[in-house]
């Protein structure tokens, strides 16, 4: 089938990427085995990437994309006919027809899109580690926090949360002997000497380190309503794949927290979805723009968990398509997993620009046809090398193409456009409305204060007729029981956590959910089993 038969370029199987010598399709069944987009700044990556997105969601497949210039999000505008789109498409046997697809916009500050958090726990240490950019010692006094957490039924919800908890394990360096006062938080002091020496020097270093993040944006990332991935994957009422744009021009300010933040999706989206084998066309999309920050200064574990992360989550359905400059930004052993590539120009400046250039066309099955190497530098705006899988899972030969004009606006759109959209989302009042739960801050406060039962493995419980009920369906649930000692039925109960969060919001319903969701949903979701990149594992 070529382009002239259909109206779009796309066929069922496929997606129409450019044409040269010979037409460049994507396909849907191999559209999981991951891909590389990379090129110099100006040369049309954002666009290949808009082109990328437009088919995936044509044949229903949702979209996840950061916007870092604001560039991709005309995907949700009818596109314009103008000369050079018209004649570009014509060039190539296209009958250029505008179009628009279903947009969700998401913002970590929840600013120009809704908001996306986390909570504490379901971070993990690894990746929250990586976030504050703690050296070996710090880390482990970061797991040995979890550990105490998950151990006493204290979640961490927010930054206040983990730095309540950080100060309770601090050694008590008060008055000792019989004339001393009894330390409300002494079995949690000494949970944590339990498991090394725990200094307040270390200690003080991370709460440094935690207010840098929270100078960052971090106290609006953490918190709950927390994201439910799911609602990335819908489609809209004409079967086409939502495209999820996160606006990201701001949150690049603070790249350790934009590298670590797409980590943290990808980590749950491989946790979360179940083993789907190999399917006609990809449950979702991944693209993670800016690639290298990733990888820039990762240790060795965490290079080993992101690895694993990105080799199995193909078997998960998902396809995770790195976008960056030059191909030498990816490691080797991540680069392998790369089998769709569309490698735009580089200009070997340096010797640095020089290795990347020759990285890049030792990357691609050679054509006798083309001098790679050569050919990577003399690429034109909107051209590109490209190679797909074929349909044995084989990289085809690299053809030099020129890629497709997309259907949708090229460039960003206007701050009106944005607020209908946002207005009209299917999701609008699930996340706008942060809801402080009872947790880790407020329980400990409660044990200092001589309200709350000790730290022997109990949840808390508040005053009044709430407190009381929050403590008897606590017991039925099993979050007032130390975890060794949960039953079969107690351990299902924790997955009422996210469902609960998920509905308590706004107005009067925050309150309930203060004195409710934090005790019952914060303690049933506390981690029992924690994921490949250290997050809070939920089956």
């Amino acid at each position: 089938m070529t382009a002239q038969d259909n109206k779009l370029g796309d066929t069922d199987d496929k997606i129409f990427v450019g044409k040269g010598d010979e037409l460049a399709w994507l396909t849907l069944a191999l559209a999981n085995r991951h891909g590389l987009v990379t090129g110099a700044t100006g040369t049309g990556k954002t666009v290949t990437l808009q082109v990328m997105a437009e088919g995936f969601a044509r044949a229903g497949v949702p979209v996840f994309a950061a916007d870092i210039k604001g560039d991709l999000s005309g995907i949700s505008e009818v596109g314009e006919a103008k000369d050079f789109i018209v004649k570009r498409a014509s060039e190539m046997g296209l009958n250029f027809q505008p179009d628009q697809f279903s947009t969700v916009f998401w913002d970590v500050f929840g600013e120009q899109g809704h908001p996306v958090r986390a909570t504490i726990t379901e971070m993990g240490p690894l990746l929250l580690a990586r976030m504050l950019d703690l050296n070996d010692v710090q880390e482990g006094v970061l797991n040995v926090a979890f550990r105490v957490a998950d151990d006493n039924g204290l979640a961490l919800i927010d930054l206040k949360d983990l730095r309540a908890l950080l100060d309770a394990i601090v050694p008590d360096s008060g008055k000792k002997g019989p004339e001393a006062e009894e330390d409300p938080l002494a079995p949690i002091r000494k949970a944590a000497q339990g498991f090394g020496n725990v200094t307040k020097a270390t200690v003080g270093t991370i709460q440094r380190q935690l207010l840098v993040l929270e100078n960052q944006g971090g106290t609006k990332f953490f918190g709950e309503p927390a994201l439910t991935l799911k609602d990335f994957m819908k489609t809209d009422r004409d079967g086409r794949g939502m495209v999820n744009i996160l606006v990201a021009d701001k949150l690049m300010q603070s790249p350790r927290l934009y590298a670590t933040f797409l980590l943290w999706m990808l980590s749950e989206l491989f946790e979360e979805l179940p083993e789907a084998g190999d399917l006609p066309k990809p449950k979702l999309v991944f693209f993670f723009d800016e690639a290298h920050l990733l990888f820039n200064d990762a240790p060795k574990a965490l290079m080993d968990k992101i690895e694993q992360v990105v080799r199995l989550i193909r078997s998960k359905g998902v396809g995770v398509y790195f976008v960056t400059q030059n191909p030498i930004d990816v490691p080797d052993r991540v680069l392998g997993q790369m089998g769709n590539r569309v490698q735009h120009a580089l200009r070997a400046f340096t010797p640095r620009d020089q290795k990347a250039v020759a990285a890049a066309a030792q990357t691609f099955r050679p054509n006798p046809k083309l001098d790679t190497a050569k050919v990577i530098m003399e690429l034109g705006k909107g051209e590109a090398l490209v190679s797909f899988l074929e349909g044995n899972g084989t990289p085809a030969m690299v053809e030099r193409v020129m890629i497709r004009p997309p259907s949708a606006r090229i460039g960003p759109i206007t701050p009106e456009e944005r607020k209908a959209i946002m207005d009209a989302s299917p999701l609008k009042g699930k996340y706008d409305t942060a809801v402080d739960a009872e947790s880790a801050y407020e329980i400990i406060q409660k044990r200092i204060a001589g309200t709350a039962a000790p730290a022997d493995g109990q949840a808390g419980s508040g005053g009044g007729l709430l407190g009381q009920i929050g403590s008897i369906v606590g017991t039925v649930f099993g979050t007032n029981t130390g975890r060794n000692r949960l039953t079969t039925g107690q351990r299902i109960a924790r997955d009422v956590t996210r469902t609960v969060t998920d509905k308590v919001v706004g107005g009067v319903v925050a309150d309930l959910g203060k004195s409710v969701g934090g005790q019952l949903g914060g303690s049933v979701g506390r981690a029992l089993v924690r994921g490949a990149l250290g997050g809070l594992l939920r089956r």
